[in-house]
């Protein structure tokens, strides 16, 4: 059967919950993974998705920073959370896919919002980046990111880093840029190997080809000047990478009224 998992970083789900619901609407995806909901678990819009047909949350939020959430149309066996750099920041959660969504092999599913790292690209006077640093250090060295060899896992989310040449609109301009810069590419590689979690989004559109998920709100014209970067992500397991079919990039959602700056990113798994 299908398996439809999009990923948003929403900047702020009350504010952008009508634009949600749009989305939802349109392409029904059967669990969305959401980042930077800017709310605490109380005040998240549960009777909203509740409408839309999504009964199954899972939160781990605060107030007026990060915040993760999935919401689903389908059940969940479990879910967690885990705690990144001593920090309780709220920038990850996971569940648990089985039997009670139809499923014959469980599915596990993390959903990150990797720490965005501040603007300037130096641990010794920029504290937000030295954090940045770690975290993808502690992602690379965590033994729940890595799925055994025919564990089925997915983890999505916002990942902060534009890793490839053709993840951004001038690989030399932005060699110096926090989320492109040669130490956060090799900490975001090295994660992913650890983890030998498979690139789906490179894999279904290889290089050379442009590949964004996020545009700057500073851009006076975002679609003319397309300076875009690729910094949401869908990786899985090596036992999922062969029933990934399509993953697709909604970008027109950046030129919604009220927008994030990021679009969502949904992939379909035929599992």
């Amino acid at each position: 059967m299908p398996l439809k998992i999009a990923t948003w970083n929403i900047n702020s789900v009350r504010l952008r919950i009508d634009l949600v619901a749009k989305f939802i609407k349109s392409a029904r995806p059967d669990v969305l993974c959401l980042q930077e909901t800017k709310c605490p678990d109380d005040a998240f819009p549960l009777k909203r998705f509740k409408r839309l047909g999504y009964e199954h949350v899972a939160l781990n939020g605060q107030k007026g920073y990060h915040g993760v959430a999935i919401v689903s149309r389908v059940p969940f066996e479990r879910s967690s959370a885990e705690n990144f750099c001593g920090k309780t920041d709220c920038r990850h959660i996971s569940v648990v896919l089985g039997e009670r969504a139809g499923l014959r092999e469980e599915i596990t599913l993390h959903d990150f919002y990797v720490p965005a790292g501040g603007d300037e690209p130096d641990p010794e006077v920029n504290p937000k980046f030295q954090h940045k640093l770690d975290f993808l250090d502690e992602m690379r060295a965590h033994a729940g990111l890595r799925p055994a060899d025919k564990a089925r896992a997915i983890l999505v989310g916002d990942l902060n880093v534009a890793p490839l040449e053709h993840d951004v609109w001038s690989h030399k301009q932005m060699l110096k840029v926090v989320s492109h810069t040669p130490i956060e590419c090799e900490k975001l590689d090295r994660a992913r190997d650890s983890g030998r979690w498979i690139d789906m989004m490179r894999v279904l559109t290889p290089e050379p080809a442009k590949l964004y998920t996020w545009w700057s709100y500073r851009a006076a014209d975002w679609r003319a000047a397309d300076r875009g970067r690729r910094l949401d992500h869908v990786w899985t397991s090596g036992a999922l990478a062969g029933q990934v079919s399509k993953i697709t990039v909604a970008k027109d959602y950046r030129g919604a009224e009220r927008p994030s700056d990021h679009v969502p990113v949904m992939a379909t798994l035929e599992v």
